[in-house]
């Protein structure tokens, strides 16, 4: 299993609340607590926060994929006007 290692902040906002509450949370479930280098405090996330985590990767790459997937719609349909387009230029100038 992955170590996923969070700020407070970025456990809050998996969980929905803040730095403060992350805190206590990860104090309550007994996390591992290390300061980083750059004196930020990390928190260690257990299984199920880290399977929390991989849920929010995999949603957020849905929408990736949907955005892509629109802007490629998008852009055929352009094509499409921009064709017919020119098509209609051409017959104009014949």
């Amino acid at each position: 299993m992955p170590q996923i290692w969070m700020t407070y902040n970025e456990l809050g906002a998996l969980c929905g609340c803040g730095a403060i509450e992350a805190r206590e949370r990860a104090i309550h479930l007994s996390l591992d607590r290390r300061k980083s280098r750059d004196g930020t405090t990390r928190v260690k996330l257990d299984l199920a926060l880290t399977a929390k985590f991989f849920a929010s990767v995999r949603e957020s790459d849905f929408d990736l994929d949907c955005a892509i997937e629109a802007l490629h719609n998008t852009h055929r349909h352009m094509a499409e006007l921009l064709g017919s387009n020119e098509i209609r230029d051409r017959r104009g100038a014949a």
